[in-house]
């Protein structure tokens, strides 16, 4: 994961202080991308633990189209807690965009995911791949709006290669859980439709490390990144996207060693 650190010395080098919704400040750059060849191994940052059960569970209730955090919070992820409404909601946010965006006009519910498979399946050469949860006439009722917003998928010589989005980048705490997610959802996708993981790319405009977790950055940048985990791959493949379990991806993730975790708070 040396691209990630090379991002953070960069945000800590270059960065530019900056007031923030949160009141914390942050140090911040415009525009950057971070680009893995997953076959050089999944890209889950080494130089400090991270909470592999929050990540996969977070995806998993993505991919059940969700407005409330019950799944969450009945896995012991605590990390929309602090979001949720005092009855767990958080609005339309990213599962239910990609599950069930909602077709005013036509009083229907559109599955982004389903669409997207069926597309990479049966036609692999198209550009229209993306699968978007900035839905405008939703933001007002988000309790937080998609930090990453879009993400587009391509096939090319067997492989399937995976591009995101984002508007917004918490470079500590926000970032090496997005790319360990989105990383996830390659590896499942290219499952489903027959494919390699290939080339997966994040790119963010407002990228920034708070003030808060400078020190912390700099006490990762002390440490040398290990070998990164690789995913096992297994005979018996989920039957569709909605078949994967924690156990699975769990599983999936082989050899992984990391630093210790390095705590910081969340700005909210």
């Amino acid at each position: 994961m040396k691209q990630y650190l090379e991002m953070l010395d960069y945000v800590l080098t270059k960065g530019k202080q900056k007031a923030d919704r949160t009141g914390t400040g942050t140090l911040t750059v415009f525009d950057y991308t971070l680009k893995f060849d997953m076959g050089e191994g999944f890209p889950l940052v080494t130089t400090k633990k991270m909470h592999l059960k929050s990540i996969i569970h977070e995806l998993l209730w993505f991919l059940r189209g969700e407005q409330y955090i019950d799944y969450l919070q009945a896995n012991g992820v605590t990390i929309w807690d602090e979001w949720a409404a005092e009855n767990g909601h958080v609005g339309p946010i990213y599962g239910w965009q990609w599950r069930k965006w909602r077709d005013y006009a036509n009083d229907n519910k559109i599955d982004q995911i389903t669409e997207l498979i069926s597309s990479i399946k049966n036609n692999p050469n198209s550009r229209r791949q993306l699968v978007s949860a900035w839905n405008v006439a939703d933001l007002p009722s988000m309790k937080l709006p998609p930090c990453h917003f879009a993400f587009q998928c391509q096939v090319m010589d067997g492989k399937l290669n995976m591009k995101v989005f984002m508007r917004s980048l918490d470079i500590f705490l926000g970032a090496p859980f997005d790319i360990a997610s989105y990383a996830f959802l390659l590896h499942m996708l290219a499952e489903q439709t027959n494919l390699i993981p290939g080339i997966f790319v994040l790119t963010a405009t407002d990228v920034h490390l708070y003030n808060n977790h400078i020190e912390q950055a700099k006490l990762q940048l002390t440490r040398t990144p290990l070998s990164l985990p690789y995913w096992h791959k297994v005979k018996s493949i989920p039957k569709d996207i909605d078949s994967y379990t924690f156990d699975y991806l769990n599983y999936a993730i082989y050899g992984y060693l990391s630093h210790p975790a390095i705590k910081a708070p969340i700005a909210v």
